[in-house]
């Protein structure tokens, strides 16, 4: 090579040192190659400089820079004929057995190791370039192009390794100093689009975790044709998928941390085979990292969540140990139950012991009290009866694909000493919307509730035997006295109804004091069966019984007493007969509960002596019949 050319190459070699020594570019590889080929051309005076590189994805040959303002270059197959062509001979010139590079003057490839890997084709200004560039010359030229470009390469590789390290050595500092589970998955995404903004990403995580803002989350499918993300969440190690039709690599890396994997995260190279080698270790260090944060942040959130529900059970405990009447306790559990689980309906279903009727405690919702609701009562009665376990539902439906409202639903049988009381029922309209961790939630507090539920019923059952009358189970009179009492002082008016089974000595006398006895019995079931919860009806002593209606008129009170008459009338057997009297008071006038029974009792007297069978009602003006 004359003194020519080794100044051609020596002002080459300067001009490549400085846009590598110069900072202005910031060490961008697209502007180095287009500074590079720009000096190429300028020194040897060509027209045009173009580098073409194989790209991998479709084993094609494209231009990865060009002098050239447009950018209309061909593809090249990388066919036999190609590669024989690259092989051949270190210097093409007229590269005419390549259809589409006939117009060019030289096709000079550039190796690395002995392989081809780039090449160069130019196009000159003169028709005598093999006369002023010898084959030396762009031998050399060759040579020192590749170990610049190979050299660059390098550097942008190292460059971008110690700004990804740095990246993941700030991200590592933010995932420890943060227990939130959201921005621990923002900062993954953050950190990927910083490092790698042509490649797409998305999160693949579990149903638990699907209320993340923003960010690229999808649910982890666990019947997805997906077999490469499957494979990454159970095996917990790094997956690939590669897609030629869709020119594409995708990494699947395990989101791993001490104790299970918690996601995984997809990352989508474009226009590669394979996914970058360099680009993997990386990948699987951050996920790995983010994996160990989640993890934490997750043990964090569940240990405060455990610290809640215990709180949870030990105030409910406290306030259920605290002599609450049942309808109290009730209305406190449901009111809790509902705002801690978010649930729309909650229910608590008592079995009789007598009997396979069920009975709705006081306290649930008002749905349970509809005939909508029998439907689930009827369903989980006999599930619970059948299993004695909890039912955990997130998609309910009845086997005759009957329409339901609600789709998630717990119910936890209230067992006490091994004896099946009832169970308790929370409901969501909503699939799949109370998480597993609530249903465990839901038995503890059941199963810490029922025994204060069973000593309350108890309790009140004690209570109800003290205030009742054995044989009837109406109220005592005494009961009776003080109700009417407190009605004096509270209501506004009340009305008093006295009842006597007619001629019960003969009923006796015929039949038998047994058969007498269930007459009793019968006459105070009609007395049960037609008054409300609020009215009082008791005994009053032997064959005499008694009703008090607080805050209700005379008209009233005479319609129920008619009503009394006429059903022992027509369902009693032995046939008998009653005779009542009424008595009333109210706020306008002075009145007492002495008054009250005496104005009765003369009215019952009147029924008794005027043919029985009837009422009659007797206020301060007058008795009518």
């Amino acid at each position: 090579m004359d003194m020519l050319g080794h100044q051609i190459i020596l002002k080459i070699k300067s001009r490549f040192f400085d846009i590598v020594d110069s900072e202005s570019h910031n060490l961008n590889y697209e502007q180095l190659l287009s500074e590079m080929l720009s000096i190429i051309k300028n020194v040897l005076n060509v027209n045009e400089v173009a580098l073409f590189s194989c790209k991998e994805w479709n084993d094609h040959w494209m231009v990865e820079a060009s002098t050239a303002v447009s950018n209309d270059y061909p593809i090249l197959p990388n066919t036999m004929e190609m590669k024989n062509l690259l092989a051949s001979q270190k210097v093409h010139r007229k590269p005419n057995s390549i259809e589409v590079l006939r117009g060019y003057d030289l096709l000079l490839p550039l190796k690395k190791q002995n392989d081809v890997q780039n090449f160069f084709i130019i196009k000159t200004n003169k028709e005598s370039l093999e006369d002023k560039y010898s084959d030396k010359l762009l031998e050399v030229l060759i040579r020192e192009s590749s170990f610049f470009l190979y050299k660059v390469q390098s550097l942008i590789k190292i460059v971008l390794e110690e700004k990804r390290y740095r990246q993941l050595f700030r991200v590592t500092e933010k995932f420890h100093s943060s227990m939130n589970m959201e921005g621990i998955l923002g900062e993954i995404i953050y950190t990927l689009q910083e490092v790698y903004p042509t490649f797409t990403y998305y999160l693949l995580l579990s149903h638990d975790n699907n209320s993340h803002s923003d960010l690229p989350i999808k649910d982890l499918e666990y019947d997805s044709e997906n077999i490469s993300a499957m494979q990454a969440y159970v095996t917990g190690f790094i997956q690939f998928e590669n897609s030629k039709e869709e020119r594409r690599s995708i990494l699947y890396a395990p989101l791993k941390g001490k104790q299970g994997v918690y996601g995984v995260l997809q990352v989508i190279a474009p226009n590669t085979l394979n996914f970058p080698k360099n680009e993997v270790e990386f990948i699987t260090l951050l996920a790995n990292t983010a994996g160990g944060a989640l993890e934490n942040a997750q043990l964090y959130q569940q240990s405060k969540k455990l610290v809640s529900d215990l709180q949870l059970i030990n105030e409910t405990s406290h306030r259920l140990n605290s002599n609450l009447r049942l309808t109290e306790m009730m209305t406190y559990m449901s009111e809790r139950i509902s705002s801690s689980f978010d649930a729309d309906e909650v229910g608590f279903i008592l079995f009789s012991s007598e009997s396979s009727a069920t009975t709705v405690l006081a306290g649930s919702t008002a749905f349970f009290h509809t005939r909508e609701a029998a439907k689930y009562i009827r369903y989980f009665k006999q599930k619970i009866k059948e299993e004695k376990d909890s039912l955990f539902l997130g998609d309910f439906f009845i086997e005759a694909k009957e329409d339901v409202k609600y789709k998630s639903i717990m119910a936890v049988p209230m067992m006490q000493t091994g004896t099946l009381k009832g169970f308790s029922i929370v409901m969501h309209p909503e699939a799949y919307h109370f998480s597993f961790d609530t249903f465990k939630l839901l038995q503890s507090l059941i199963h810490h509730s029922t025994l204060a539920l069973t000593n309350s019923m108890l309790r009140e059952e004690l209570e109800k035997l003290v205030v009742t009358d054995h044989l009837t189970k109406l109220f005592s009179r005494n009961f009776l006295d003080e109700k009417i009492h407190y009605s004096l002082k509270k209501d506004k008016e009340g009305t008093f109804i006295l009842i006597d089974i007619d001629d019960f000595k003969a009923v006796n006398d015929t039949y038998g004091h047994q058969v007498g006895d269930e007459i009793i019995i019968h006459v105070a079931n009609i007395i049960m069966d037609n008054i409300r919860g609020t009215d009082i009806g008791a005994r009053w002593g032997g064959e005499e019984l008694a009703i008090y209606l607080p805050k209700v008129p005379l008209s009233a009170g005479i319609i129920i007493a008619e009503r009394l008459v006429s059903k022992v009338r027509e369902t009693s057997s032995p046939s008998v007969t009653i005779s009542c009297g009424v008595s009333y008071w109210n706020k306008e006038q002075e009145d007492n509960y002495n008054a009250i029974f005496k104005r009765a009792d003369k009215a019952l007297y009147v029924a008794k002596e005027t043919g029985k069978d009837r009422i009659v009602v007797q206020d301060r003006y007058l008795v009518s019949e």
